[in-house]
């Protein structure tokens, strides 16, 4: 009865340590490829080559406007500004959702899971985080011609705060995705 109860002592010592080293690995991992990732957003002789921000602000830019439209909202847009009846909106890195999905495939890929689970968390992640961005500009645009007044709240307090959140949702699903499977192959 001894032994059994020292071994348990043991194991549970044992993955309370494992633990800790994990947490560390994830940290460690996280902070690396995020400097990583803003070195090859921001490094200027890479833009010159292909500027991943550019093209990803215009084509969410394009896709806000085309949805603007739908919602009979008239508007014109060009690079990275779009034009609305008493608002412009210029769309720039943390305003265009690249940062949030970074941060999100940043987490998906520092968590310990297979590439095939980081893969599908990563393509359903951009997915959400991007439609909620989408939707969170036309908002913005929308609020920008009705509630002019409020817009600088909404825009730095409500819109900033829903694209965290959303980011950090989401990620907490895939974690819930990743350990339920981790849990189902186990048994």
């Amino acid at each position: 009865m001894v032994a059994k109860k020292d071994r348990k002592v043991k194991q549970a010592a044992q993955q309370k340590k494992t633990d800790g080293i994990s947490v560390r690995r994830f940290a460690i991992t996280y902070l690396i490829l995020m400097g990583a990732f803003f070195f090859l957003i921001g490094f200027t002789p890479l833009q010159k080559i292909v500027d991943i921000n550019g093209l990803y602000t215009r084509g969410i830019v394009a896709t806000t406007a085309k949805v603007l439209g739908i919602l009979s909202i008239p508007c014109t847009y060009q690079g990275s500004i779009i034009q609305l009846p008493s608002i412009s909106l210029d769309v720039k890195f943390g305003c265009n959702g690249l940062e949030a999905v970074m941060i999100y495939s940043v987490a998906v890929i520092a968590f310990p899971s297979s590439w095939k689970k980081k893969l599908i968390g990563i393509s359903a992640g951009f997915l959400i985080i991007q439609v909620v961005n989408v939707l969170r500009i036309a908002a913005l645009g929308y609020s920008g011609i009705h509630f002019k007044s409020l817009f600088e709240y909404i825009h730095i307090y409500v819109a900033q705060g829903i694209m965290i959140a959303v980011a950090l949702g989401v990620f907490f699903l895939y974690l819930n995705y990743a350990q339920e499977r981790k849990g189902a192959s186990a048994g």
